[in-house]
């Protein structure tokens, strides 16, 4: 291995112990060590050669992987549940390395779920400013008109924050059932953010699913499934974040 110096926090975060934003908290918090040194500054830079402690467990580097999972509905984006409930982790035992999920997707939502070790690749992806698209399809409770649903691009106001679809479209109208699919378009992921909106405009969503994220879909998998990505989807993702970033 080279002795190119990499930030702390980067190196614990390829290492799969965590994501670059938790390692720094983990710096800060006086919880890493360098050479049996204690180090709570962010900046501190090392090398392959460094000894690395993370909360009393050594550093070791594994390689990087990447799982697209088809998380069902009743399912935790967590490692896990004080409530003892199912995790995504639980789905994916056969695999060896530490993956951590990229983001999160509600207990009651389906759909695409990256994982990985690889926390430079997640960070990427989760953080607001590289805008990676998301596509979800929601089942309404009620039919909105287009008035109201013009709505979801200009921003609602919900819990002091504004959130916003970059785009939506109608997918099927049923009169009868007083419901309505809807597909929307996202490019940030605030908590609940689609359920937050629907609420808001007075249409509950009753089912929700995410069918794209960036290149991705769940084409070939069922509830529960799961695939690594290959080497192309991968390079792919990094370059749509990087990409956002230039825009």
């Amino acid at each position: 291995m080279s002795d190119k110096l990499d930030r702390l926090q980067k190196v614990i975060a390829q290492s799969g112990v965590t994501s670059r934003r938790k390692a720094e908290k983990l710096i800060a918090d006086g919880k890493v060590k360098v050479n049996d040194k204690v180090v709570d500054q962010l900046g501190v830079k090392v090398s392959s050669s460094d000894s690395i402690e993370v909360d009393g467990v050594p550093l070791e580097k594994e390689e990087p992987v990447y799982y697209l999972l088809y998380k069902p509905r009743g399912v935790i984006s967590s490692l896990q549940d004080d409530k003892g409930r199912k995790v995504v982790t639980d789905l994916i035992g056969e695999i060896e390395e530490r993956v951590y999920p990229v983001g999160r997707l509600d207990y009651d939502t389906s759909g695409i779920l990256l994982l990985t070790n690889d926390g430079d690749f997640a960070n990427k992806l989760m953080h607001p400013r590289y805008g990676v698209e998301k596509v979800y399809v929601a089942k309404l409770e009620g039919i909105p008109d287009k008035k109201e649903l013009a709505k979801l691009k200009q921003g609602i106001r919900s819990e002091n924050e504004t959130l916003k679809a970059l785009r939506y479209k109608i997918l099927t109208v049923d009169r009868k059932k007083n419901s309505m699919l809807l597909e929307l378009t996202l490019n940030e992921g605030k908590n609940r953010h689609v359920r937050r909106m629907m609420d808001v405009l007075g249409y509950p969503v009753q089912k929700l699913k995410r069918e794209r994220y960036g290149v991705l879909t769940l084409d070939g998998l069922q509830p529960g499934g799961y695939r690594p990505l290959n080497p192309k989807e991968v390079k792919q993702m990094r370059n749509l974040a990087i990409k956002n970033v230039e825009k």
